[in-house]
């Protein structure tokens, strides 16, 4: 029989495998019809190598050229008529303004018989970015790390991004005018707000220049005069030349796990899809559930999986590393400490937790005693958000590498 450990690695493999995006990119183009027109690939986001190979497998010589932006490591090799180009993410860097700058010139002066197959996935926020003038890559960086350290979720963040961009909330759609745009969005936020996806790109936005100044307010965020300045730059409201296709959500990943989870054995249960909380605190409810079900204290039945998608935050109080999967994981440990039969994973699906090497992070009953043992204490890990050095210290790192999709995080809790 199977260890606990073996089934939650055949479950981790499950997701990822049928929520990679070539299918679902595929089934889209199958139902298009780009009528004669010069077809232009853009690809942005985490798993934009994925969905352009797929893309350009499937149309072949009918595309007459294009771009790829991606993160680091994320691009795995050549495709035919398409330049790839790899920049930073989460905080974007010399090589996304690079990327840009050369969509922009692929896109700027497209006619009539011209169509912008437009493939979108998550991390496109940082991934494709062309300052307003004045706006430095410095202000960006400043911005979104202050954005991302003080809690505040993706739409937020996303709302006070687009108001410094030339390409971001339906303004790169207008440049390419009166070229048509068809786009495929791989979704990475709950609830599948395409103004948020990659700041929405090709899109009307939804956002206010109000919302924007009262997320400042709202965490305490001290922005230069210049800089408020530029929240009050309102975004499009009607966009007339797009078409837009979603494929994959964080429900996808969920009822994978489920599926999986099923045929091991294991009776599974969708908790939520909208897991939006603190990661630490997403950490010790699922921790709690686990102890109340190993008890009989619950509606689960053992054996069981019971699931959570969703995207959760972290305040950055300290100065260690990890990402939000990793501290779901190792708060979790502590509330299950000494259970056999209940382990629990968290799992980013792109490949990637934060600014590590690891996708997520996965503990059991025994977590917290190796730590112990190591003289290693889980509250003082958590509160310096080392969560990466101390899932390592307890073997409790997820490996996978860059997956090639991006569909939001799962966690996933196993009884037996």
């Amino acid at each position: 029989m199977p260890t606990i450990h073996e089934y939650a690695g055949t479950i981790i493999e499950r997701i990822i495998q049928d929520n990679l995006p070539g299918k679902a990119v595929e089934t889209a183009l199958a139902v298009h019809d780009f009528s004669g027109n010069k077809v232009h690939i853009v690809a942005i986001g985490k798993a934009a190598w994925t969905m352009a190979k797929a893309a350009s497998d499937f149309l072949g010589e009918a595309i007459t050229g294009g771009v790829v932006i991606t993160k680091y490591g994320h691009s795995n090799g050549d495709i035919p008529r398409v330049a790839i180009y790899e920049a930073g993410h989460p905080t974007l860097d010399e090589n996304t303004v690079i990327a840009t700058k050369e969509v922009l010139a692929l896109v700027e002066n497209l006619g009539v018989g011209d169509e912008v197959l437009f493939l979108l996935s998550g991390g496109g926020s940082a991934l494709f970015e062309a300052p307003l003038d004045g706006v430095t890559l410095e202000d960006f960086a400043v911005l979104t790390k202050a954005l991302l350290e003080c809690g505040a979720d993706i739409i937020e963040i996303n709302t006070v991004r687009k108001r410094f961009s030339k390409v971001k909330a339906g303004r790169f759609a207008q440049i390419c005018k009166p070229a048509k745009i068809f786009s495929i969005v791989l979704s990475d936020v709950l609830g599948d707000r395409l103004d948020t996806i990659a700041s929405g790109p090709a899109v009307p936005d939804n956002s206010t220049c109000k919302e924007a100044v009262s997320i400042i307010e709202k965490y305490g965020l001290k922005l230069t005069e210049k800089q408020m300045g530029y929240l009050h730059n309102e975004t499009p409201k009607v966009i007339d030349n797009v078409e837009t296709v979603i494929t994959g959500s964080v429900r996808s990943l969920c009822e994978s796990a489920a599926t999986c989870a099923e045929s091991l054995g294991f009776t599974p249960y969708i908790l939520t899809t909208s897991l939006t909380c603190e990661a630490a605190d997403a950490g010790r409810f699922l921790a709690a559930i686990a102890l109340d079900t190993h008890k009989g204290l619950t509606y689960f039945n053992k054996p069981c999986a019971i699931i959570a998608g969703g995207e959760t935050v972290v305040k950055v109080l300290g100065n260690g590393l990890g990402g939000r999967n990793q501290e779901l994981a190792l708060s979790a440990a502590k509330g299950i400490a000494g259970l056999e039969g209940v382990l629990i994973f968290s799992l980013g699906s792109d490949g990637t937790d934060g600014p590590t090497d690891a996708a997520g992070g996965i503990v059991d009953g025994d977590t917290a005693a190796r730590l112990a043992a190591k003289g290693l204490n889980i509250d003082k890990i958590l509160a310096n958000n080392d969560s990466y050095n101390g899932l390592k210290a307890a073997d409790g790192l997820i490996i996978t590498g860059p997956t090639g999709t991006n569909v939001n995080d799962v966690a996933v809790i196993l009884c037996m």
